[in-house]
């Protein structure tokens, strides 16, 4: 017998069945079956349909539904909407049971509970050559179900350069940033570092201690940087250190300074112009490292500090394009210190009219709101002439909203 004549036989007899669940039990019986066919073939669009033909019939309503929700009564509305949810979670999860993350998602995603497929993949392991590989990482980082763990995949699979583009087109989310930032900084350290001793082997030279700093390893070897030579690609150094500032990992942020260290002694060919406040990439960014791990701190302050530009309205003869970027690098690195109080003055005088939805730090109302210090947010926005923040300042240090 052929496989499409075995086929045919089969849905014969499925069709069969259903007539004699009809016959001798009646319509609850043939949903029944129906329900238990589908499942039992993994038929899971199929089955959804059958669960909400299910839903339909223990209401009363039509079994054949000509519109939307806003064709059922408005009694039986949210019953049905309880048995749609419902239909669509069971159907979710068998799907997520099959270790189908791609199609459990579309089921998830519309009765937002994201958090079923925010595990499965959190737990997905791809094997070598895994074909649903490619249709995670699309759920996961492009969809957004799990970008922390897409990004995770994207680096471990398919390398550096694509996980560096990747993280351009992460969420605005601080945490899940760092998150990356983190596991980037991590494997690129990884990759130097075997590349340096390989080298130093190589060389029939000793060797420091695995897990010894990279610092350690280059110390008095200038030789390993002669002829403009390098270690691993220069463009990913320079995009991996640029996302250090991130770090919130006292390990992590080691292995960040360390990347700077080694920058610092490459070729001049080698070390690319970076953005305001970082314009040395390996230099500023060291400088912020080292402060952020309490090495050096008035330095690093009075470092940036004077990278700051005044703003156009303090100085209406200053002619430079006016860019913020410096003075948000010192609020934040000042957020980190535990500065609030000197935060809060640079933030008064250079972020002064800039919307704080789109500043990468905290702004004035922010740091102000957080040091308790809601008389001074009056002040710097009376001085100011903002109404708004005024108003929230005065009413909020009111008894009544402390």
């Amino acid at each position: 017998m052929s496989e499409a004549t075995a086929a045919i036989g089969q849905k014969t007899e499925s069709f069969n069945a259903l007539d004699e669940a009809l016959r001798a039990s009646g319509p609850a019986a043939v949903l029944d079956a129906l329900i238990h066919q589908l499942d039992e073939r993994k038929e899971f669009r199929p089955l959804l349909d059958a669960l909400l033909l299910k839903a339909r019939h223990d209401l009363g309503l039509p079994l054949v539904q000509a519109g939307g929700f806003s064709e059922i009564p408005e009694a039986l509305r949210s019953s049905y909407e309880d048995r749609y949810v419902a239909a669509v979670r069971t159907v979710g999860a068998k799907l997520l049971a099959e270790g189908d993350i791609p199609n459990a998602w579309p089921y998830f995603r519309a009765i937002g509970e994201t958090e079923p497929v925010v595990k499965a993949i959190d737990a997905y392991e791809p094997a070598d050559d895994d074909p649903r590989l490619s249709q995670i990482v699309e759920v996961a980082f492009n969809q957004g179900a799990n970008p922390a763990k897409g990004f995770a995949l994207i680096l471990k699979q398919y390398g550096t350069c694509s996980a560096i583009t990747a993280f351009e087109h992460l969420p605005r989310d601080e945490s899940i940033r760092a998150l990356c930032a983190d596991r980037l900084v991590r494997q690129l350290h990884d990759h130097l570092d075997a590349n340096l001793r390989a080298e130093i082997s190589q060389r029939g030279q000793p060797l420091q201690p695995e897990g010894a700093p990279i610092a350690d390893l280059i110390l008095g070897r200038e030789w390993l940087f002669v002829d403009d030579s390098y270690h691993v690609d220069v463009s990913h150094l320079s995009a991996t250190v640029r996302v250090s500032p991130l770090l919130t990992d006292p390990a992590t942020l080691a292995l960040a300074a360390d990347l700077c260290a080694y920058g610092r002694q490459l070729s001049p060919r080698h070390r690319y112009e970076g953005d305001p406040p970082f314009e040395d990439v390996y230099v500023d960014h060291g400088i912020f490292l080292d402060a952020i791990q309490g090495r050096e701190v008035d330095t690093a302050l009075a470092h940036f500090q004077a990278k700051l530009i005044p703003p156009p309205n303090n100085d209406p003869e200053n002619e430079t394009p006016f860019d913020p970027s410096a003075a948000q690098v010192l609020v934040g690195l000042l957020v980190r210190l535990g500065r609030l109080d000197q935060a809060i003055d640079i933030a008064a005088q250079y972020l002064a009219g800039i919307p704080e939805g789109s500043l990468f730090c905290p702004g004035v109302s922010q740091l102000c709101q957080r040091s308790g210090q809601l008389n001074r947010l009056a002040q710097i926005a009376r001085d100011q002439g903002d109404l708004v923040h005024y108003a929230a300042a005065i009413i909020q240090s009111e008894p009544s909203h402390a």
